[in-house]
């Protein structure tokens, strides 16, 4: 059965896979509130980035400005990831070692590939069990900082900081618990959130409704952090040049997307005047074949596209099929924290580690309204 889509309305009629779907997450959760599965610690300050919902909030390219943040106060960064989807190999694999990549994005997964090369000082590495992984890397580096890419639902180690990202163009997401509809948890699991950002946050109407939804909940909204991504440029898919978004102004082009969310993909493109004049769009994580993308090219051409663009997470999957002739190019898009900018370098820049458990400042975002009973 396919999953529910951005925007999709809520499937009734699978409420009951969604009852029994949260009850086994709630008992779950329940195991870890009690105190009855511990979480691992790591020797320094852990951050994870994660969401409610399924895929398409837009987690990485806010791991990559938090890298870039912790980096840029001379910070050594470890990212830890699952690796979701990639070739079955080892139970943990080293991607970047912080001087060079060391695994493609079938070995390593197309999402730590993608950090690995917008962030090459960070030392990548991917696997499920994240607390493993991490103490394999404390053993061959020095890390000051970790990051956890989709690390909410991870509870099996420790973070200082919990930032989920509830994308505004997806309220309907939150209607309903898979597979009825896009939530991965219940809604009350914010409560355990340090801070919740709203994503794609263009339109107030979109952010007022995600709003809505959290109120509805019963939970206490302190004045979420809004981002928005913006295009930034063009990075050639087959040599990885990069050019300026003029290159695209104007130019007739094909997309081609396999991500969370392609919508969000093509308005991005359109926001850069390019005529889209037609369309590819695969489910995400998609592991793409020389057939298709040949019939891609075929049919790009047949529509008179002057190039054909796609995500900067495909082009590390797609380069592998691609003459250094053709003109395919990948949107790079950045993260734009448009409210709560400062408190949020805050909360990722901010104490030491060795204090988290002093005081519970850092508790900014959710929590249900205490009752009078």
């Amino acid at each position: 059965m396919a999953l529910l889509q951005p925007g999709q309305p809520v499937r009734r009629w699978l409420a009951g896979a969604a009852f029994l779907y949260g009850v086994a997450v709630r008992v779950r959760g329940w195991w870890y509130d009690r105190g009855w599965e511990k979480p691992a610690y790591l020797p320094c300050r852990v951050i994870s980035v994660g969401n409610l919902t399924l895929g398409g909030t837009g987690k990485t390219p806010v791991v990559i400005l938090f890298v870039e943040w912790l980096v840029a106060q001379g910070m050594n960064v470890a990212v830890l990831s699952r690796g979701y989807k990639r070739l079955r190999g080892a139970d943990r694999l080293l991607v970047s070692d912080g001087v060079r990549l060391l695994a493609g994005p079938l070995e390593a997964g197309d999402e730590p590939y993608l950090i690995a090369k917008r962030c090459p000082s960070a030392i990548v590495a991917v696997g499920a069990k994240r607390s493993e992984v991490g103490r394999w890397v404390f053993d061959r580096y020095k890390v000051d900082c970790v990051v956890l890419d989709d690390g909410f639902q991870h509870r099996g180690l420790y973070r200082d900081v919990d930032v989920v990202l509830l994308d505004a163009t997806d309220a309907e997401g939150l209607d309903a618990l898979v597979p009825a509809g896009r939530l991965r948890e219940p809604l009350e699991s914010l409560t355990r959130a340090t801070v919740v950002a709203i994503t794609r946050a263009d339109s107030p109407e979109n952010v007022a409704a995600v709003k809505r939804r959290l109120h509805h909940a019963g939970l206490v909204e302190n004045d979420p952090i809004q981002v928005t991504f913006k295009p930034e440029s063009l990075v050639s898919v087959v040599s990885g040049e990069n050019r300026s978004l003029e290159g695209a102004k104007g130019k007739r082009v094909w997309l081609v997307s396999g991500i969370g969310n392609s919508q969000s993909f093509r308005q991005s493109i359109e926001a850069v005047e390019s005529t889209v004049v037609g369309e590819t769009v695969f489910d995400d994580h998609h592991r793409y074949s020389m057939e298709e993308v040949r019939w891609i090219d075929a049919q790009a051409k047949a529509s008179g596209a002057e190039m054909v663009l796609t995500t900067e997470k495909d082009a590390g999957k797609l380069s592998a099929f691609l003459e250094p002739t053709e003109l395919w190019w990948a949107l790079r898009i950045r993260a734009d924290i448009t409210s709560g900018l400062e408190r949020l370098r805050r909360l990722v820049l901010g104490t030491p580690w060795q204090t988290r458990q002093a005081s519970g400042e850092e508790k900014e975002l959710c929590e249900k309204p205490k009752s009078n009973g």
